[in-house]
């Protein structure tokens, strides 16, 4: 980290809205599953800094038949311990000591209360003969066996975080999914080099042993204007995008559109745009957060025509249609 700009130079933040999204994919509602992601937020008002947002993706194949359940306890101890960690800093002004401290206890932490929350579920209701047994049949006797003996797999997540202090903003992710930072010009950006196992759907995961080692964290102090707005979203929105560039693309047209019809003009819409992506893409679970710079988006009265039919988009980079009003803002 570089020279930090002094106190009494840094100009305060702005105030930070979050908001987001979660759809069933559209092959688990062929294949009657439920939504395996989860989307939560601190405080509940979605308002800040300080702000919280973290998402989830339970993993999809058949031994992880409870990957719904620890998507939901990811994203809440994500999001309380992160929060932990604010209320325990004696002088929030000292970045040197919150950087260290978030880089030393967050991923075991994380990882560790995880664990304990899992735990408790299973206390509570253990695993049944049915779900092992309907285990067995779809990938033989050797998954079972997995599973019995390390019921903590059947619970099998991702979680992928960002908070945004007054002074700092702070991105930690283990497994798949992505976060994208976007400027004020539309400049599009990851804050985390990508984990090069990470492909053909292999991911790392809070079941696994040792899993801390492999969060990834990065820890940003605001001596330079912060971004617009941040996305973060599971693993099923980028893949269905042909390609990075059409990916990213997403940031600016998100910006755009905050900027032309408000945030709530996007969240009202949000649900229809990640279900439209999964059936003509992915077919997975999508979630999106989105954490923005209130000061950067139009009013929430400006007016939302009902302009908002999902057409096909003859632009070649994408894979999923876009509501008409994404596409005349591309074009304008």
């Amino acid at each position: 980290m570089g020279s930090e700009q002094p106190e009494g130079r840094r100009q305060p933040q702005p105030q930070w809205r979050a908001t987001g999204a979660s759809v069933r994919g559209a092959a688990h509602e062929r294949a009657g599953l439920p939504n395996q992601d989860a989307l939560y937020w601190l405080p509940a008002t979605g308002l800040g800094p300080p702000l919280i947002l973290a998402l989830s993706d339970g993993h999809g194949s058949p031994r992880y038949f409870r990957s719904h359940v620890g998507a939901e306890q990811a994203v809440k101890v994500a999001a309380w311990v992160i929060q932990d960690l604010l209320d325990g800093q004696p002088d929030p002004t000292n970045l040197s000591a919150i950087k260290r401290t978030a880089a030393d206890r967050l991923p075991q932490e994380i990882v560790r209360r995880w664990k304990k929350a899992v735990e408790e579920h299973l206390g509570q209701t253990p695993l049944t003969p049915d779900e092992l047994g309907t285990l067995e049949h779809r990938k033989g006797a050797a998954a079972r066996e997995a599973v019995a003996a390390n019921p903590l797999l059947a619970y099998g997540a991702t979680v992928v975080t960002v908070l945004v202090a007054e002074t700092f903003i702070l991105y930690l992710q283990l497994g798949d999914g992505d976060i994208l930072v976007v400027a004020e010009d539309g400049k599009v950006t990851r804050p985390l080099e990508r984990d090069e196992r990470l492909f053909a759907n292999q991911t790392t995961s809070l079941c696994t042993s040792d899993a801390w080692r492999d969060v990834r964290l990065r820890f940003q102090a605001l001596v330079q204007p912060p971004p617009a707005l941040i996305l973060l979203a599971t693993d099923g929105y980028a893949n269905s995008f042909v390609n990075e560039a059409a990916f990213r693309q997403v940031g600016t047209d998100v910006l755009d559109l905050v900027r032309a019809e408000g945030l709530a003009a996007v969240e009202a819409d949000l649900a229809a745009w990640l279900t439209e992506a999964s059936q003509a893409g992915s077919g997975d679970d999508i979630t999106l957060g989105i954490l923005c710079r209130a000061d950067i988006a139009a009013p929430d009265e400006t007016p939302v025509d009902d302009d908002s039919v999902l057409i096909d988009a003859s632009d070649d980079e994408y894979v999923v249609t876009v509501t008409t009003r994404i596409k005349r803002l591309k074009k304008a």
